[in-house]
């Protein structure tokens, strides 16, 4: 399985999965179904409009015109959504830029131009090859524009959520940390995760002490154990309302 690691501003290491050639190509389907879809609607209002009832060469400008939204619905769509198509969306794949930066236009421009080469050459062959064998997955057209494709399906993990594993015979220490809401907590876990994995001391005592000035309160836990007893209560509190 692929992965890519990219390093963020705050110098936080965030791990993706990289999409290879099977779900790029039933995303790749599903796009195209849609378009064939419109296709065939704007074909057949042509047909049976009497507006368009003209000359066969006028009706022809017409449907080429209404082919139009068609032929940029790729580069539109990874714009306006910001990296996705419906079928990416559907399969929850997405484009980012190797590096952890922005997208932007001309990243998307540039992929969009190079299906030529990697879709519409030789029956799919080089953009198919290139993918398969390209250590980071990605077509000419990625490798030109500095992207990849990965999923942005969600991991349901206990750590990533404000929920704690607590005991039947748990006995909380504090009461008042009701006074804490839903996002106080979930913004307090993450720092504590994060502050635990790097060993930032520094961050845990800070945190602690801004527990303590919002709660009102006073304790002699060293700041791991205190941060973690906070979280548990919490949860016992707002599991047995």
């Amino acid at each position: 399985m692929g992965k890519l690691a990219i390093n963020t501003a705050q110098n936080v290491n965030l791990d993706y999965k990289l999409i290879g050639l099977g779900e790029r190509m039933v995303a790749f389907l599903i796009d195209g179904v849609i378009l064939v879809t419109y296709m065939t609607i704007m074909e057949n209002l042509v047909v049976i409009s009497e507006i368009f009832d003209a000359d066969g060469w006028t009706r022809r400008g017409f449907l080429g015109l209404f082919y139009l939204p068609a032929f940029f619905y790729s580069v539109v769509c990874h714009i306006v959504f910001g990296g996705q198509t419906v079928g990416k969306m559907i399969m929850k794949i997405k484009v980012v830029r190797v590096d952890g930066t922005p997208t932007e236009w001309y990243n998307f421009f540039v992929r969009w131009m190079l299906r030529i080469i990697d879709i519409w050459m030789f029956f799919s062959s080089i953009g198919i090859l290139s993918i398969l064998l390209s250590e980071k997955k990605q077509r000419v057209g990625d490798a030109a524009a500095g992207t990849v494709v990965i999923s942005v399906k969600k991991k349901h993990k206990i750590t990533s959520t404000i929920l704690e594993e607590i005991t039947d015979d748990y006995q909380p220490v504090f009461n008042n940390v009701t006074q804490l809401t839903d996002k106080d907590v979930r913004i307090i876990k993450e720092a504590f995760l994060l502050s635990r994995k790097n060993n930032d001391f520094k961050t845990l005592t800070l945190l602690k002490a801004k527990i303590c000035e919002t709660l009102g309160i006073e304790s002699k836990l060293y700041d791991v154990q205190f941060i973690d007893t906070i979280l548990k209560d919490y949860n016992y509190y707002t599991q047995n309302m």
